[in-house]
């Protein structure tokens, strides 16, 4: 145990806070803090998903007790999520990924306004039916692989700019990220190797305590506030990323 694992509590405790009542930005916040202290990308893409083999798995229990999950949108985000993870990891080990990041980050900005814009105009519901839906899990689980994070911001995003249901696709999507995360997982370790995972278990810990307080502010916050957390998270940090 060393002065540094405090730290990564802390950066986990915080990051899943945001992404348990978000629906996003656990993966950009931790890779970030990775980064910063040295640790080579494709090794910081690997630790974060090793970490949130843990966090998403409190995570998405918590969201299922709570009765924020939609089964049928699960069914149909997981397996197109997975294979687009696996094969994002495959092309991190091999690629690097910083090319497509400015991208992916004038994407998000879009999208962010977008929900903004949506915050104070009624909503369309869309079903669970949407074709856009396997589509957007297999986009999400390539770039959260590639940038070390994304699942949330792409999938819960661009679902809720579609208008689905904003509780419902945070619940759904912290726990459909939990087989995401374990494919990708193993897809590093396959590809990189087994790596020194001390900062991760400061963020492991850090995360899972505040797993259960994430899917709490779900439930109980307004819709409208909700959204207008999501699209400046979103906006914010891949402003910061893009410039």
């Amino acid at each position: 145990m060393t002065s540094d694992i405090f730290f990564f509590i802390a950066v986990g405790f915080c990051a899943q806070i945001v992404d348990g009542a978000l629906g996003m930005a656990f993966g950009v916040l931790s890779t970030t803090s990775l980064l910063a202290f040295g640790v080579p990308v494709a090794n910081a893409s690997a630790m974060t998903h090793v970490t949130e083999m843990f966090t998403t798995a409190a995570s998405g229990l918590s969201h299922a007790y709570h009765r924020n999950v939609d089964w049928r949108l699960v069914a149909r985000l997981a397996p197109a999520g997975m294979i687009g993870g696996a094969i994002g990891a495959y092309l991190l080990a091999n690629i690097d990924g910083k090319v497509i990041e400015p991208f992916v980050s004038a994407y998000l900005i879009a999208i962010g306004l977008l929900i903004l814009y949506k915050a104070f105009r009624p909503q369309i519901r869309r079903e669970v039916r949407d074709w856009a839906v396997p589509p957007v899990g297999l986009f999400g689980g390539l770039l959260d692989a590639i940038g070390g994070g994304g699942w949330g911001p792409i999938v819960t995003s661009t679902l809720v700019g579609r208008g689905h249901d904003l509780k419902r696709v945070i619940g759904s999507t912290n726990f459909t990220e939990f087989a995401v995360t374990l494919t990708i997982s193993i897809t590093f370790v396959v590809t990189l190797g087994w790596s020194e995972l001390n900062s991760a278990i400061g963020l492991i810990i850090g995360g899972v305590i505040a797993a259960p307080f994430g899917a709490i502010l779900v439930k109980r916050l307004p819709v409208r506030a909700l959204m207008v957390a999501v699209s400046m998270v979103i906006i914010t940090t891949s402003a910061m990323r893009l410039f």
